[in-house]
């Protein structure tokens, strides 16, 4: 901070002390009726010196404000102490949507239309908001305009976040919003504090998180107080018997409102962390009591005790939190173990599920193909009895009419035609089921088809065939290296063996022995060169190597790459084609089904022309024969005419019947 910010808070600090004796000193009138002289001077020096630190909050936190940017960035320390001493009631507003970078959201524009919508839990926010906040003046109103924009604020999120939707506790943090802040930019602060700050996770349906954050509360507890954790198991006092109201509502529930904002501070800036440091900092404060007390007692001592002696004002649990070891990475190593071993059940489960779901698939297509086979028996032995009795009959027909006409009747007839359309039909089911194993046959054998084939196999041969000729050629350099090597070896011993006695030759022989010396080293000389040489040609070839190596890779995977197309476009072909098939089989079995109930009608109405003529031909015959018995008495008719004319027509009748 800068000179002047250090000097006014100094000034600040020092008007707090002022501030803080005045407060007892008037507390201590209120006890008395008798003012003096002295008290009145006080009274007024303490009045002008809250006045003097009023405005130098203000200044200050209205140059954080319009420096935004800079303090976030450069004094992020003095800002925390800043905000651990308490945001001003003016400033809480813009300060809360600056710490949660809150401002501009493009999802405040989209407000208006999500009231317009109808959201499923609306029973639910509409049941809760009576119970939430019911003292406060701003709520505490049935159809209030406090409980009109709390209910818009919940419904508009359970729109935004349907997974979450709503979840009880939530509307105490929108509700404290509310009370510093339009409901506009309540709504936009409350969805980055589900998002950023891991309240979402904390409302999830599951409520993950919540376990997490008793679990990782616990072992703090059992680290720093154990004797309050042995005290706990041993009444089965679990953490979330007391501990959950402190994380879901950052303990506006459990603290009096202004505590609780001022823990809320704390918590846009710091995050959960506060509500650990709190949380332990108030059972330290209470252990000594909580130990002597059972289960019950406890529950009361936490719903009523412990909100009074918050009363006085949060400095002091505020001051005893950060007095709290918090270690950061165990936490985070709790959160990452938790979320890994989460994970790990969630792909064991899920590895198991697709297993089971392969093994039925299996199944199912293993049940159908034999139900398909079945059918295909059963329709292949229903047709072949349908032909045989067709078969029958055409036999029968033919018989000599010496044994008798036929008689069938019509309904027999109708019986067996629809026994061979039914025959028919599930053949030609059997015989799509058939196409269907086919087709699945045809995609095994493309599948296989897209293996490594042959010539991929001999490509790969010639390659390994170069590349062992080219190391056979290095294999015969690296020889000839060495013959060439072990030769000025023998040449470097002989020489020196002649050199061995150089010290008693005359200087003659000493200069032609050191021409030879200068004659070797010009030949280690060459022989190291030819060495350089060849492994540079060695290197030289295992490059080539590569490259042409790398180069059939190359083409291999650009024919793969055609080849993969042209199954794609082959297969593309093929559905369309079978669309096409399917259309036309659609389109012939609605053929075949007006086919079908033509032929049905046309037998119907043979059948109805059959028994109207039955009919006109009995009426006939009855008065036939009535002219018979007419005839007889008369004496007028001719005896053989009339019965030649009667056995003509029961023929006719027969065959009728027969058809």
């Amino acid at each position: 901070l800068s000179p002047d910010d250090v000097e006014l808070l100094a000034k600040l600090e020092e008007q707090n002390r002022l501030l803080e004796t005045d407060i007892k000193s008037r507390c201590s009138m209120n006890g008395s009726r008798r003012n003096s002289g002295s008290s009145l001077v006080s009274s007024s020096s303490a009045s002008s010196n809250l006045s003097h630190l009023e405005e130098d909050t203000w200044i200050l936190w209205g140059r954080i404000v319009n420096e935004w940017e800079e303090v976030r960035k450069k004094k992020e320390k003095q800002l925390k102490d800043l905000v651990r001493k308490g945001v001003p009631h003016h400033f809480r507003a813009i300060v809360w949507q600056l710490l949660c970078n809150a401002q501009n959201m493009p999802i405040k524009d989209q407000y208006s239309e999500l009231l317009k919508m109808t959201s499923p839990c609306e029973k639910l926010i509409r049941r809760d908001i009576a119970r939430t906040y019911p003292e406060h003046e701003f709520f505490k109103e049935k159809d209030s305009l406090g409980q009109e924009v709390l209910f818009n604020v919940m419904k508009a999120y359970s729109l935004v976040d349907r997974e979450v939707g709503y979840c009880q506790g939530s509307a105490f943090i929108v509700g404290l919003l509310l009370m510093q802040m339009p409901e506009e930019e309540a709504f936009c602060v409350f969805v980055k504090l589900m998002q950023d700050y891991r309240l979402r996770e904390l409302f999830k349906p599951s409520m993950a998180e919540l376990g997490l954050c008793m679990y990782q509360f616990e072992s703090m507890i059992q680290e720093q107080l154990p004797e309050l954790h042995i005290h706990f198991q041993a009444q089965s006092f679990h953490t979330s018997m007391y501990a959950s109201s402190w994380f879901l509502t950052i303990f506006l529930t459990s603290f009096p409102l202004p505590v609780a904002t001022r823990i809320f501070d704390i918590f846009m800036c710091e995050g959960l962390e506060i509500v650990f440091r709190v949380g332990l900092a108030i059972l330290q404060m209470n252990q000594a009591e909580l130990i002597q007390l059972d289960m019950e007692g406890m529950l009361q001592h936490f719903q009523k005790v412990i909100p009074h002696q918050l009363d006085s004002g949060p400095d002091k649990v505020i001051q005893a939190a950060y007095q709290v070891k918090y270690n950061a990475k165990k936490m985070k190593k709790i959160d990452t173990l938790e979320k890994e071993s989460a994970s790990l059940a969630d792909r064991l489960i899920q590895g198991q599920v697709t297993r089971a779901q392969e093994a039925e698939e299996n199944y199912l297509v293993r049940r159908e193909l034999t139900t398909v086979k079945q059918q295909s028996e059963e329709a292949s032995a229903q047709l072949e009895q349908a032909k045989n009795t067709i078969r029958q009959l055409q036999q029968q027909q033919q018989q000599p009419r010496a044994k008798g006409p036929l008689r069938f009747s019509e309904e027999s007839v109708l019986q067996l035609e629809q026994e061979l359309v039914q025959a028919r039909l599930k053949e030609a089911e059997s015989q799509c089921a058939l196409k269907e194993m086919q087709d699945k046959i045809l995609d095994m054998e493309k599948r296989n088809s897209s293996l490594p084939d042959d010539t991929n196999v001999a490509r790969l041969q010639e390659e390994l065939i170069g590349v062992k000729l080219r190391e056979a050629e290095a294999v015969t350099g690296l020889k000839e290296l060495r013959q060439q090597v072990r030769d000025l070896e023998d040449h470097w011993q002989r020489h020196l063996a002649r050199t061995a006695s150089r010290w008693k030759d005359s200087p003659k022989k000493n200069a032609l022995s050191e021409l030879q010396d200068e004659l070797m080293s010009v030949r280690l000389r060459e022989a190291e060169a030819q060495a350089e040489l060849r492994e540079t040609r060695q290197r030289m070839l295992e490059l080539e190597t590569q490259n042409q190596i790398h180069s059939n890779q190359l083409r291999r995977a650009e024919q793969e790459s055609r080849c993969f197309q042209e199954c794609v476009q082959t297969l593309t072909t093929q559905n369309k084609d079978l669309q096409v098939q399917l259309q036309e089989i659609k389109r012939r079995q609605a053929e075949i089904e007006c086919k079908s109930k033509e032929e049905v009608m046309a037998v119907r109405l043979r059948e109805a022309d059959n028994i109207a003529a039955m009919a006109e031909l009995q009426q006939q015959i009855s008065e036939l024969e009535i002219q018979k018995e007419e005839g007889k008495v008369q004496g007028q008719l001719n005896h053989t005419d009339s019965s030649q004319y009667i056995r003509d027509l029961k023929d006719q009748i027969a065959e009728l019947k027969q058809e």
